[in-house]
């Protein structure tokens, strides 16, 4: 009988890798070539030798292997049991007095097998390309500084802030940088044009020769107080050592999940102890309010003691209503929690494969595979959507990131319940 199964387990399990193999393959090519003509859009238009260019190809990989492993899975799950179900094989098991958990063993087991892997992907190569990524562009950037450069975007440097318009032969138009001056001032500069000044001695700087150009500055001593210039002509340099600045730190992406666990240990540390602080204000301005009031109980009612009196009260409101968060903490919390969400997903694709699958009467394969296309769009969606919701609105990120995984799961009890009712 052992003997009989595991013939059974490998006959299985070679159709479904056969059939992951090939869903693999699919969807590493949609994400390559999307990769390819980011890289085209960026690096390509602005001459860059081709070794570096494959290099970045190389150092995305990993990136493009976490997904392609999770949907790869799912197709492949639904290519295998669709073509199994609609050439009766499984009803020829079913015949021979196997029962659909022998079937469904070898395709589970090989589920968590893909979702280890793809943790190992995601904790461990998916950081180090994204660091090597990083390390590489800084030193294209350093020899081609107008790489930095691309029409409608913003950049974020240590110290400046940089927005630009469209760009054509003739330079960036409406660009606008915001700053701060040597006195720590705010500073807004709007330009009407501007256009790379490439010299040989200013190796380490990009050079901007602004056109009309209009300078705000604000006082931050006296915030009512600005100055403002306008000029004809303008030089902004940008330190190539201040982008590299901004692209050095790394993020929770560039981190495996014990490093990004640590870190998130720190910020709420440092979150708990604002939430601390913010509530001895309160607590303060609370104590001023009712030692004010009683005072104010004792004298006769003035019209500015009320005034006074209700001073007190808006600044005890606006510090016991005060919300305190880092918003930086949670995308750390979301990151975190899709190194454990995405590659688990293999295992639950797996799961839902099974039971719809076993649906599938006719053109098993092809059935699967434009099945398994919807439900990848669909999670692909709700993966983008919970982790835009986990950052912007302050929300769970557990669930926001586990909530398509357990969509999918919710789906495949559902199917299951329905297919072997009968």
């Amino acid at each position: 009988m052992a003997r009989k199964f595991k013939g059974i387990y490998r006959y299985i399990a070679g159709e479904f890798l056969f059939s992951f193999f090939v869903a693999f393959l699919f969807f590493f090519f949609i994400f390559f070539v999307n990769q390819i003509l980011l890289i085209a859009e960026e690096i390509l238009s602005k001459n860059i030798n081709l070794f570096s260019v494959l290099k970045l190809l190389f150092y995305s990989l990993p990136a493009i292997v976490s997904f392609a492993f999770p949907f790869g899975a799912l197709v492949g799950a639904l290519m295998a049991i669709g073509r199994l179900s609609s050439d009766n094989e499984v009803l020829a098991f079913q015949a021979c007095g196997i029962p659909y958990s022998r079937l469904l063993l070898p395709i589970a087991v090989l589920g968590l097998v893909f979702s280890f892997g793809s943790f190992v992907i995601n904790d461990i190569f998916l950081p180090l390309g994204q660091i090597k990524f990083s390390q590489l562009y800084r030193e294209i950037l350093y020899s081609n500084p107008e790489l930095e450069l691309s029409p409608y975007s913003i950049k974020r440097y240590q110290s400046s802030t940089i927005i630009t318009g469209a760009i054509n032969e003739n330079g960036i138009n409406d660009l606008v940088i915001i700053d701060k001056t040597p006195e720590k001032n705010r500073r807004l500069i709007l330009a009407d044009t501007a256009s790379l000044n490439k010299l040989e001695e200013q190796n380490g700087v990009i050079s901007l020769e602004l056109d009309s150009v209009f300078i705000q500055t604000f006082d931050k001593q006296k915030k009512n107080d600005f100055n403002y210039l306008s000029s004809e002509l303008m030089t902004y340099n940008i330190l190539l050592r201040d982008i590299s600045f901004a692209m050095s730190s790394p993020g929770p992406r560039e981190m495996s999940s014990r490093d990004v666990k640590t870190e998130i240990d720190k910020k709420r540390e440092v979150l708990n102890q604002k939430k601390d602080a913010n509530f001895q204000k309160a607590d303060r301005a609370g104590y001023n309010l009712n030692t004010e009031y009683i005072y104010q109980l004792s004298r006769p009612v003035q019209q500015r003691s009320l005034e006074f009196l209700s001073s007190h009260n808006k600044d005890y409101t606006a510090k016991i209503n005060k919300t305190i968060s880092d918003r930086s903490l949670q995308g750390y919390l979301v990151e975190y929690y899709k190194k454990f969400s995405l590659p688990f997903a293999c295992f639950v694709f797996v799961m839902f494969a099974f039971p719809v699958g076993l649906f599938t009467k006719r053109s098993g394969r092809s059935v699967g595979f434009a099945v398994g296309l919807l439900v990848a769009v669909s999670y692909w969606g709700m993966l983008f959507a919970g982790q835009t919701f986990g950052i912007q609105n302050n929300a769970s990120a557990g669930i926001a990131m586990w909530m398509p995984d357990i969509v999918i799961a919710v789906a495949a009890t559902v199917a299951a319940a329905i297919r072997f009712r009968r």
